[in-house]
């Protein structure tokens, strides 16, 4: 979810950003801090889970810093900010898109006016007899490509930072009770120099 929201943001900085502002470089370290530290984290894993949850914490303020910056975006364009149950929202969450193409597949689905509307409140299409007809929206122009990555990033975004808390958690909890490699190594070391 981080390397997606990662990639998206490349796109939409080289895109919506002055590429020689500050904020591009800012939204676009924040994005990529997120990813490397995740992964920098992961792979300390085995040797210290001090150093895990360290990098784990950083790779969660990395992208809480993002998040800020997208919503700073849309307020300061005078954009709407849509509550995670907005329709479109929920068919962006329906599509479980996993790559840049698939993103980009739904913002163009969206401003084509080709989304369905007749989604229920986890964004799937409930099942209908075989003679309904699906009724397609009107045109969504007045909904900028912009928006649509912002929110649908945003959506991103608080997914990833509440499954971070929750691995967050799950180490602090982990290293309380077992420590890592460090720990470990010094407890058998001060329990050999007892013994000795």
């Amino acid at each position: 979810m981080a390397q997606l929201a990662y990639d998206v943001t490349v796109r939409f900085c080289d895109r919506y950003i002055e590429k020689r502002s500050r904020t591009h470089d800012q939204m676009v370290q924040a994005a990529r801090s997120g990813v490397q530290n995740l992964a920098e984290g992961s792979q300390a894993s085995g040797t210290s889970k001090k150093t895990e949850l360290k990098l784990t914490n950083v790779a969660r303020a990395s992208l809480e810093e993002l998040r800020l910056d997208y919503e700073d975006y849309l307020r300061q364009r005078g954009l709407a900010q849509w509550p995670p149950e907005h329709p479109v929202l929920m068919r962006f969450k329906a599509k479980r898109c996993a790559t840049l193409e698939q993103v980009s597949a739904w913002v163009k689905e969206e401003r084509s006016g080709l989304a369905t509307t007749d989604t229920d409140t986890h964004g799937r299409t409930p099942k209908r007899p075989a003679e309904s007809v699906r009724v397609r929206e009107s045109p969504r122009r007045s909904v900028s490509s912009a928006q649509l990555v912002a929110n649908a990033t945003l959506s991103l975004l608080n997914l990833a930072c509440y499954l971070l808390d929750r691995q967050i958690a799950a180490q602090e909890k982990a290293f309380v009770e077992d420590g890592g490699f460090t720990e470990r190594l010094h407890r058998v070391r001060s329990q050999r120099r007892t013994r000795g």
